[in-house]
């Protein structure tokens, strides 16, 4: 049994972690604002993370062998966490994203279409970390979240304290309800009414991933391995908007109807007009085994349409 500190753990993938993490029998504590209660049994410690001082002393002498960190976004919570946590933990794992490849948010090497994206394309023991940024904005914030994510991953690999891993995610799927982002609910939406998909006129292709595979991926990447460092995070196979509306049309019954946009205009969630899909290769080498997109999209579409008010046929 190891002790397993989940920043957090209160909605989506880091709920179902908690939750698979308890069940593997580990002695799992929760940090997060109190928004929500963990199952019974997990030891649940209410403070904001960004109040530095209150964190170290909620933390008191605690110390964990993991720590999973599911909503550090800048830098500045990545050097608060960071000197938390030195002498507190072996091991720090950060939830990251695909969109730290997104050539339209940093200045990046560039990879052929053919290619997906490997972890090196970003490079966090060399990116510049600027604390100074305001960061606290929340408008700010939602407007350079691929940097934000960028350069936590830097603060936790450039710190001392401790071993540090980051997951970066493909877009994330499933759940029904609980999936919060809405943008599965787009196609289902549209297609379901008949109203317009925008697409750009040479939409390229991205990877995807289904939360509970997610969930699985960051329990292996806390009890079952050691690598540091960055993994991709994404089932296999790639998709394009055209692909997922497909799927979504056989369930509805319904065909989508499409708008075409040029490069550089606004879209449709995941009409890219841009390529950084990830290459899972790290991940596989080091042990994890992936589904494939088309196995599990046709069901997370179809709970999605449990959870839906709009009309099928």
């Amino acid at each position: 049994m190891q002790k397993i500190c989940v920043i957090g753990g209160s909605r989506y993938v880091g709920k179902l972690l908690v939750e698979r993490l308890q069940a593997a029998g580990q002695q799992v504590t929760v940090i997060n604002r109190g928004s929500a209660q963990p199952l019974a049994g997990i030891e649940h410690l209410v403070v904001d993370r960004d109040d530095e001082a209150a964190l170290i002393a909620t933390l008191g002498t605690r110390t964990f062998d993991v720590v999973v960190d599911q909503v550090c976004y800048t830098p500045v919570q990545a050097a608060i966490a960071a000197r938390a946590f030195s002498g507190r933990t072996r091991r720090y794992i950060m939830t990251s994203t695909i969109e730290v490849y997104d050539p339209a948010t940093a200045a990046l090497a560039a990879v052929p279409v053919s290619t997906p994206m490997p972890e090196e394309t970003v490079d966090a023991a060399t990116w510049l970390v600027s604390t100074d940024l305001p960061w606290h904005d929340e408008a700010y914030l939602e407007a350079h979240y691929a940097e934000g994510k960028r350069q936590a991953e830097a603060v936790f690999t450039q710190a001392a304290g401790f071993e540090f891993a980051s997951v970066r995610s493909a877009h994330v799927l499933g759940g029904g309800a609980r999936e919060f982002t809405g943008r599965l609910a787009h196609y289902i939406e549209r297609i379901a009414q008949g109203r317009e998909i925008i697409v750009h006129a040479e939409a390229l292709p991205t990877v995807f991933i289904h939360y509970e595979e997610l969930a699985d991926l960051l329990l292996w990447a806390a009890t079952a391995t050691d690598f540091t460092g960055p993994v991709n995070a994404c089932s296999d196979g790639l998709l394009d908007v055209r692909d997922l509306s497909a799927v979504v049309a056989a369930q509805t019954g319904r065909q989508p109807v499409y708008r075409t946009v040029a490069r550089g205009e606004t879209a449709s969630p995941f009409s890219f007009d841009r390529h950084y899909a990830m290459s899972n290769a790290r991940a596989k080498r080091l042990g994890f085994s992936f589904s494939r997109t088309t196995d599990w999209l046709p069901d997370a579409v179809a709970e999605a349409l449990t959870t839906s008010a709009v009309p099928t046929i």
